[in-house]
């Protein structure tokens, strides 16, 4: 099956096209801040408590993820600010308390180069998309939407899994699947950038979202070794 359709899209981005990425790049920073200020407050705890029982802990945050978009969403479609405010407040709350979970795992001076880590490599990882989703201007990326969800799906069905079976690769493919997810969604909503689908407002919560996704991924990985040090 062939995704390659003609398009007259080239690799530079438009003054519109900035707009949405410095947009998603604006609510990205402030998450890395709410997030870096969250590990010392009780939601870290919070999150700890959650994932003590994993399917549990996936559940909650992707409900919150899912519902925080769709409200976002819901409020730029019909013009109300309050309503799209709302959306993007419990998107900056889930990824921010969930990161800060991370780092508190973390002393406190070393959360900030864990984030710098973090912050360079999902940088790099973005930029080599966008110029992949870019480079191929002729070829949509649609169905990188449903494998995103197909992954998702899956790393669901393996989080379930790992909840009862204490068998350790199955949390290992879980992590890969949902990592792999997001990944995919940042390719689609790469996509979705060059073609123009929607509002600008509406693309850069929707491109932060899958930014947010891979960050917290990688910023696992990054305490992960810091803490193995």
């Amino acid at each position: 099956m062939s995704y390659e359709t003609t398009t007259e899209r080239g690799f530079l981005l438009s003054t519109r096209e900035w707009g949405v990425v410095g947009g998603a790049t604006g609510l990205m920073l402030l998450n890395v801040l709410v997030m870096y200020a969250a590990a010392a407050t009780p939601l870290a705890q919070l999150n700890r408590l959650l994932f003590s029982v994993p399917i549990v802990g996936a559940l909650v945050y992707g409900a919150l993820i899912t519902g925080g978009q769709m409200v976002a969403e819901r409020g730029f479609e019909n013009d109300s600010m309050g309503l799209a405010m709302a959306g993007v407040v419990v998107l900056e709350l889930a990824f921010g308390a969930f990161g800060g979970g991370v780092l508190s795992f973390l002393s406190e001076g070393v959360r900030i180069t864990a984030l710098a880590i973090t912050g360079a490599v999902v940088v790099a990882m973005t930029a080599l998309i966008g110029t992949y989703v870019y480079l191929r201007s002729d070829t949509q990326f649609d169905h990188y939407g449903r494998w995103a969800t197909y992954a998702f799906g899956a790393g669901l069905v393996a989080i379930l899994i790992a909840t009862f079976v204490s068998v350790g690769i199955v949390g290992i493919v879980a992590f890969a699947l949902i990592f792999a997810g997001f990944l995919l969604r940042l390719g689609y909503e790469m996509w979705e950038v060059r073609e123009g689908r929607g509002r600008p407002a509406m693309q850069s919560v929707g491109l932060y979202v899958a930014v947010a996704g891979v960050f917290v991924h990688v910023l696992q990985i990054a305490v992960r070794m810091l803490a193995e040090r």
